[in-house]
């Protein structure tokens, strides 16, 4: 009898990685039977995922009792939390869900809770960098899981290697070039990239197939650490377009950034110089655990040849 696999954020960019890659297992496709959680069941992407015969339902991340159902019989769950400044919901309402998935996760018995964490920065920075919430309320998820005792793993993904297309963040001049504009310097910053779409998936499917090797661990997920030059020169070298990085002082930087998100987001890519987007931990751990069930994260150039036909 196949086990119960419990996604959060199903048809979200992670939650979605994550039932690709399970369908997509050899191994993990036959231990478990997929069980979907999205906040609206009756979205075309839901009623993708019910077409393909996997369970859908869904859940109040606020309510216990209904957190208890969507849970019942789960074996293993993949957590994603949503961050406040993305939801516009109220400051801690992120850590308020994912503390209330861990308990109804404890009371339902599951066997391994695989979490999308992140470092706390106010901590790893010494207070220098206070405001980048998204960081610090996954990590403080991260500490109450692990004080509750539940058999866990904690992928900490990268930069997504997306927000270069999706976000704007390469602008295309007038001549043609590319110029890529930020707070940092362009050789000292490192941006661990990552391929979010399609290699959480490949994580979970790494870790979910060696719990005991992983339990309790955090897997720092990204293909390399990237400085804004390297970033920009394999741009032009797989685009053929000419890229440039620009530096910006903080202010004009924050100018261009909506005003309510503007200090978190400058705070976030100034960690990437210091102390690190993953306070300088190695990502070989997360690449070994790959290469044993035969997978390898998409590096930059492999995505960007992917995306090159954006570029035009």
């Amino acid at each position: 009898m196949s086990k119960i696999l419990t996604v959060f954020g199903a048809t979200g960019v992670q939650g979605g990685s994550v039932i690709r890659a399970v369908l997509a297992d050899p191994v993990l496709s036959k231990t478990f039977k997929i069980r979907a959680v999205t906040r609206d069941v009756s979205k075309p992407s839901a009623q993708t995922l019910a077409q393909e015969g996997i369970e859908v339902t869904t859940a109040d991340m606020n309510s216990r009792p209904s957190l208890a159902v969507a849970l019942q019989d789960t074996h293993t769950i993949f957590l994603v939390t949503l961050p406040d400044m993305v939801t516009g919901a109220a400051p801690g309402t992120e850590t308020e869900h994912g503390k209330n998935v861990a308990d109804a996760a404890k009371d339902a018995g599951v066997k391994h809770l695989i979490f999308s964490s992140l470092i706390n920065v106010t901590d790893a920075s010494g207070g220098k960098l206070p405001h980048v919430a998204h960081f610090d309320r996954k990590a403080d998820v991260e500490k109450y899981i692990r004080s509750q005792g539940i058999p866990a793993t904690f992928i900490q993904p990268g930069y997504y290697m997306t927000n270069f297309t999706n976000l704007g963040l390469l602008r295309k001049g007038e001549d043609g070039s590319y110029t890529l504009a930020g707070p940092t310097s362009p050789t000292k910053a490192q941006l661990p990239l990552f391929f979010a779409d399609k290699d959480m998936g490949k994580y979970f499917v790494a870790v979910a197939r060696n719990p005991a090797k992983v339990v309790n661990k955090s897997i720092h997920a990204a293909a390399d650490y990237y400085t804004p030059t390297r970033i920009m020169d394999e741009f032009t070298q797989v685009t053929g377009h000419k890229g440039l990085y620009v530096q910006l002082d903080s202010d004009l930087y924050m100018s261009f950034l909506p005003p309510h998100i503007a200090q978190e987001i400058l705070e976030n890519e100034l960690l990437c110089e210091e102390p690190g987007f993953f306070a300088g931990a190695s990502l070989s751990e997360g690449h070994n655990l790959l290469a044993e069930v035969g997978l390898k994260v998409t590096s930059w150039k492999e995505f960007l040849e992917v995306k090159k036909g954006d570029f035009k």
